[in-house]
């Protein structure tokens, strides 16, 4: 016990290596006493006997309290981790799941989640909104999901949220016989693939404003649904082929790009009933109206999100998209086209406050001119002297600033000339001038010698040599 208090509490296994340094110090000045009976097994005492005898002694100076680990970290101790190096070219069917939050500007409160899953093999994405954070909606939304996609789910990949890391999940995908693997905690390169569509689809279609209640959840499943064909048939991605580095220098290679659809028809994992039964619907999308659906969702959406009225639906839908077309000539000219995208405010530029030094700024400028070679801390002084408990110390990096303007000020006209008009040292943009014009074979025209403003120049000149 006095051990473990002069060692300031340190657990067992780093206790055990410091008591034979810390018996003999303590011994050296007097705080300890031991016979041999009792040194002996201190010295042979093991890290585990350490922590089992002080255990009463840590619950009660923690207050009798025990951090107790919580259920989900039994259930994520029980589910493998896969890394990004473990996919090795996987079969069409294991996917990476994520969820994206639609907080907006504040993570408090709730507010609508996306779920996303991306296929490893393919780049096939299906997303579908939850209205709240709940395992057993999570296993149903899961369950819906399952029934659109187009070959068989085989993995489900996801981080370590407790959404994911409970019983219910982890039973769902047994019954489903599906592998449930996570990734690494803080290492969100494992779930790669679906951390990039998170950015390309989720945030590029519905942007990032706050999306909360029964009615936002539906506008988004609305817009999910038109926007998994136009993405999944008509969007290509890349896909990466391998990676090699030498030194500092990483090399990519990838494949030419492909829409998931097309992908998924040449993947031969993939039944041939899956593939015609993909065909026949691609035959009868027109990606024109898929995207015309898509941007009246983000527009109900981004008008359910700011609280304005919400568009008005168009007598003929047929003529609407006819004037959707219309538009699609000329719609670069109105700059971004989604209503789900809000421009970043500018920021905000030169002083964000008011200037602390305005009402003294021409006392502290005579201040300079007495005496140029002076510090910010002795002009900061002789301003406190005249202003007593006005301008504190924490002004110094103010001053400093205004005084280092001041000096370029001077320091410029030293060069350049001074302000009544005197001429100083030639100014680099005639100086390249004159050198161009002499490079041209162009010589300058011989000066007046008559010419007062010649002569004035001449004087000049020998005065600053």
């Amino acid at each position: 016990m006095v051990l473990w208090e002069a060692a300031d509490r340190i657990c067992g296994k780093r206790l055990k290596p410091l008591v034979p340094l810390l018996i003999p110090a303590m011994e050296r000045h007097g705080h300890l006493a031991l016979d041999e009976t009792v040194r002996g097994p201190l010295l042979r005492i093991s890290a585990a006997s350490i922590d089992r005898i002080l255990a009463p002694m840590r619950a009660a100076g923690s207050g009798g309290r025990r951090r107790r680990n919580g259920h989900a970290s039994a259930v994520r101790r029980s589910v493998p981790i896969r890394t990004y190096a473990d996919w090795n070219d996987p079969v069409p069917g294991f996917m990476e799941a994520d969820l994206v939050a639609h907080g907006g500007p504040s993570a408090s409160g709730s507010f609508v989640q996306t779920l996303t899953l991306t296929d490893v093999a393919t780049g096939w994405t299906e997303c579908a909104p939850l209205l709240f954070r709940e395992q057993r909606l999570l296993s149903e939304v899961m369950t819906a999901l399952q029934a659109v996609l187009p070959f068989p789910l085989l993995g489900f990949d996801t981080d370590n949220d407790t959404v994911f890391m409970n019983e219910t999940v982890k039973d769902w995908c047994a019954a489903a016989a599906v592998a449930f693997t996570r990734s690494r905690p803080y290492r969100k390169n494992d779930q790669a693939h679906v951390e990039q569509k998170n950015g390309a689809i989720v945030r590029r279609m519905v942007g990032y404003r706050r999306y909360v209640g029964i009615d936002a959840a539906s506008e988004l499943a609305r817009l999910y649904r038109t926007m998994r064909l136009f993405v999944n048939f008509f969007q290509p991605s890349f896909k990466l082929i391998d990676k090699t580095r030498d030194g500092a220098r990483v090399t990519k290679r990838y494949h030419a790009p492909l829409t998931p659809f097309q992908r998924v028809q040449a993947h031969p994992a993939v039944s041939q009933a899956a593939k015609d039964a993909l065909a026949a619907q691609f035959a009868q999308l027109d990606p024109v109206a898929l995207l015309h659906d898509v941007r009246q969702a983000q527009a109900r959406l981004a008008a359910l999100a700011d609280a304005t009225p919400p568009p008005e639906a168009a007598a003929d839908p047929k003529a609407d998209v006819e004037l959707f077309i219309e538009g699609l000539r000329h719609a670069w000219k109105e700059g971004e086209a989604r209503p789900t995208s809000r421009r970043k405010p500018p920021a905000p530029r030169g002083r964000r406050r008011p200037d602390p030094l305005a009402a003294v700024t021409n006392d502290l400028r005579a201040l300079f001119d007495e005496d140029q070679s002076q510090t910010g801390r002795e002009l900061l002084t002789k301003l406190q002297d005249m202003h007593p408990a006005t301008y504190p110390d924490g002004l110094l990096r103010t001053v400093q600033r205004r005084l280092k303007t001041w000096r370029a000020e001077v320091a410029r006209q030293l060069v350049f000339g001074a302000a009544d008009g005197a001429q100083g040292l030639v100014a680099p943009d005639a100086l390249r001038d004159l050198k161009a014009s002499r490079a041209m074979g162009h010589q300058p025209e011989p000066e007046d010698p008559t010419d007062e403003t010649t002569t004035h120049r001449e004087h000049s000149v020998e005065a600053t040599a």
